[in-house]
């Protein structure tokens, strides 16, 4: 969590955040210890960032290009979200013309939610905050114009990443306004774009998870996939295309991981070269293979036994699980 500044009242909406997300790699506890003297602001910069994590065995991977506010019609919505190992908590603010919500999720479960008409809203961690609430109070003027507003905010956002290293200077600045709205359609224009904005999330979500989902499937099925061992026996011969019956252990997939034939059950196979890369005649496949030969793969080479004559499938073999 770094920082997102907001001002909500009847000009319309204006707000504005860093760009920074830190990243940490290794021990989970000391991870924890860390963050907290991140946002302590016991920790003053970059360089002295680095220099903890490293005396913790920790990897950091720091970047300024997250888009953490967004426009959705009218309105504009900031978020900030916390990862752990079982869930992504997020709390967000839409704000427009006359007003705001902000709500928290856990996931793309709703687990609360706050309502106004108007107000200066600071999303951050501890250090960031104290920072940045008296530099807010000091500068604000009731009647600046929000293009006014968005470049305060974007000078304050930069002065606490000149005192803190969990916030970044690359600073994000956007506007939504409706001059139609009151404080009572504004909120019904809010509850519309929150539903939308979550079924967004939603949809993301469950097509990340079927994602997950066939990456886990192919990364199971590749550590079965057999590179040596018995394969099957040839059960017909039609031409160069033969009929393998798999072994009681071998079953075969097609290139997107859906399973084709289990054990004991036929695949084809193609004949097409003999060992010195001339194309087999359908006439002479009699002198390559027979009814029961043996079929396998031998050093990565699925081929008869007999004569370690190649064939060709389009199928992935693997062990039974």
């Amino acid at each position: 969590m770094s920082i997102i500044i907001a001002y909500i009242g009847k000009k319309g909406c204006v707000m504005a955040s860093d760009k920074r997300k830190i990243a940490y790699f290794g021990n989970k506890n000391e991870r924890e210890e860390l963050e907290s003297e991140l946002y302590s602001g016991n920790i003053r910069n970059d360089e002295e960032l680095y220099k903890e994590a490293a005396k913790r065995d920790l990897t950091l991977k720091i970047t300024d290009d997250t888009h953490k506010i967004k426009k959705i019609g009218t309105a504009v919505m900031g978020e900030v979200s916390t990862k752990t190992t079982m869930e992504v908590k997020r709390k967000r603010i839409y704000g427009t013309t006359n007003g705001y919500q902000i709500i928290e999720l856990v996931g793309s479960t709703l687990t609360s939610k706050d309502k106004g008409a108007s107000g200066i809203i600071i999303f951050g961690n501890k250090i960031a905050k104290s920072i940045a609430n008296p530099l807010v109070k000091e500068r604000w003027k009731s009647n600046i114009s929000l293009k006014y507003m968005g470049d305060i905010f974007e000078e304050i956002i930069k002065e606490i990443a000149d005192k803190t290293p969990s916030v970044g200077r690359e600073v994000d600045v956007l506007i939504g306004k409706d001059d139609s709205l009151t404080p009572t359609t504004a909120q019904e224009y809010l509850d519309k774009t929150e539903d939308r904005d979550k079924r967004l999330l939603e949809k993301y979500r469950n097509q990340l998870t079927e994602e997950l989902t066939k990456a886990n499937e192919s990364m199971e099925i590749t550590s079965r996939l057999i590179n040596e061992g018995n394969i099957g026996r040839i059960s017909n011969i039609n031409g160069k295309i033969l009929n393998v019956v798999l072994e009681n252990n071998v079953e075969a997939y097609d290139t997107n991981w859906k399973l084709l034939s289990k054990p004991n059950e036929e695949v084809i196979m193609l004949l097409d070269k003999d060992n010195d890369g001339n194309i087999i005649d359908e006439d002479d496949v009699s002198n390559f293979v027979s009814i029961d030969d043996k079929v396998i793969i031998k050093d990565g080479n699925l081929c008869i036994e007999k004569n370690n004559i190649s064939l060709n499938c389009n199928i992935v073999l693997c062990n039974t699980k």
